[in-house]
């Protein structure tokens, strides 16, 4: 966290620097976002590296965090419900 605090505080000039911050936080966030899309097709974690790039985006984007939102729950819900595969029996 205090490397973390440490970048924030680097970006915490005033004005024009609240602009730069979020736009930087926007290209950072965007290009991982952009390349977990891509690993959907390529080989590649993209179940991993699409909720980091929403995460970068949800720290400054109320509609990345709503994504990320629904995407936590879309997970928990899909880790709850047990699947169990139905066995056909040959008669």
């Amino acid at each position: 966290m205090k490397l973390l605090s440490r970048i924030w505080a680097a970006f915490s000039l005033r004005g024009v620097a609240a602009h730069l911050r979020k736009l930087i936080v926007a290209v950072i966030g965007g290009t991982v976002l952009l390349i977990g899309i891509a690993l959907i097709v390529l080989p590649g974690p993209a179940f991993i590296v699409i909720p980091v790039g929403l995460a970068i985006l949800a720290t400054e984007f109320a509609w990345a965090r709503h994504a990320l939102t629904r995407t936590r729950d879309f997970v928990s819900r899909r880790k709850n419900t047990k699947t169990t595969a139905v066995v056909r029996t040959e008669q």
